[in-house]
């Protein structure tokens, strides 16, 4: 196993990172915990900070109480805050964030309140060190990223086929647009480190067909390479059927009906990855409270189909998977952007 400790080099891509930020000396900086928060990353983010000449503050909250009938993993949506006013205000107000909570404020309740304030949030996924320094900066990604962006906003439908029977149409006409690529400039934005994704919410009734989870793709809520093929018939939206043979499909099925909400079954978003430092098969080298598993979300080329909350859709549940996918081809308005895994022109 790992050891989870401070090291140079790890100081070193914190640094990296939070220089790409455009953190300065004398910059007051908040880093955002909670008790069950990874510590050292909350300890190098100080350090990298102190290293820059930055001043640094923490906020650490307790981690709530679990309320929900399964384990909450990899949702983006911390609810470490819990709407109270005086720390959304302090964050709202410093400008520049380091979001070190377990699952991230990328979709959390509070995080408009704390952008509207002008502050540029960067979520440090709960990975251990060795893979934020494997995923550290790469600036080409940046305009790739902006490109696959531009992209989404530009079309008006999306089509997801595979060799193994996926076949969605998606509308994404109405569908907002965004991505990451590792570090953030501007204030009221927030990014996630490691970076390199894609993605689009789709609004109401807008997705249908099959989708196939071949052998070897992954189920990040349970960190979990599928061995057996799972199909799911999605109906404006919603998840209808689940067939497969083996534990994969049945777990999926236990996980999604243990929430007893029919939003978990929807649509969350969609998009693919754009990294090529990350690697597909990262999670045969880590164990699971090693990893959060951003990277493989990253990984270039592959398609993300995610179910659960949706703002744009309207619909909000706490039931979540993400669903990285190879050998996936995605076209918007009929031009192929990835073809069987593969990343297509400017993107790749």
């Amino acid at each position: 196993m790992l050891r989870e400790r401070i090291e140079g080099k790890w100081i070193d891509a914190f640094v990296n990172t939070f220089r790409h930020c455009n953190v300065q000396e004398g910059e007051v900086c908040a880093i955002l915990s909670e008790t069950q928060s990874r510590e050292v990353n909350v300890q190098l983010a100080e350090l990298a900070l102190n290293a820059l000449g930055a001043k640094a503050y923490h906020i650490v909250l307790p981690t709530p109480r679990q309320t929900a009938p399964a384990p909450v993993r990899s949702t983006g949506a911390s609810d470490a805050i819990q709407h109270m006013g005086p720390v959304v205000n302090a964050l709202a107000e410093t400008s520049f964030v380091v979001d070190c909570t377990v699952e991230g404020m990328l979709h959390a309740e509070e995080l408009p309140k704390i952008l509207k304030g002008g502050a540029r949030v960067l979520m440090v996924s709960n990975e251990h060190p060795e893979a934020l320094e494997r995923l550290t900066v790469d600036e080409t990604l940046e305009g790739k990223v902006k490109l696959g962006i531009k992209m989404l906003r530009d079309a008006k439908e999306m089509r997801v086929t595979s060799p193994a029977g996926t076949d969605l149409t998606i509308n994404i006409e109405k569908a907002p647009a965004g991505g990451g690529w590792g570090y953030i400039k501007r204030g009221g934005l927030i990014s996630h480190w490691p970076g390199g994704l894609c993605l689009c919410f789709p609004a109401k009734n807008c997705v249908n067909g099959t989708f196939v989870m071949n052998t070897g793709d992954v189920n990040l809520t349970f960190k979990r390479y599928v061995d057996r093929p799972i199909t799911m018939t999605i109906e404006n939206d919603y998840i209808t059927d689940i067939k497969g043979d083996g534990v994969d499909a049945e777990l999926f099925k236990s996980y999604i009906d243990a929430w007893g909400d029919r939003e978990a079954y929807a649509v969350s978003h969609v998009g693919w990855g754009m990294n090529p430092a990350a690697r597909w098969d990262a999670l045969t080298a880590y164990d699971k409270t090693q990893v959060q598993g951003t990277e493989l979300r990253a990984f270039a080329g592959n398609f993300v189909y995610s179910t659960g909350a949706n703002e744009v859709a309207g619909r909000h549940t706490l039931g979540h998977f993400d669903l990285p996918c190879r050998n996936h081809t995605v076209e918007l308005d009929g031009t192929p952007v990835v073809i069987e895994g593969k990343l297509q022109g400017d993107l790749a």
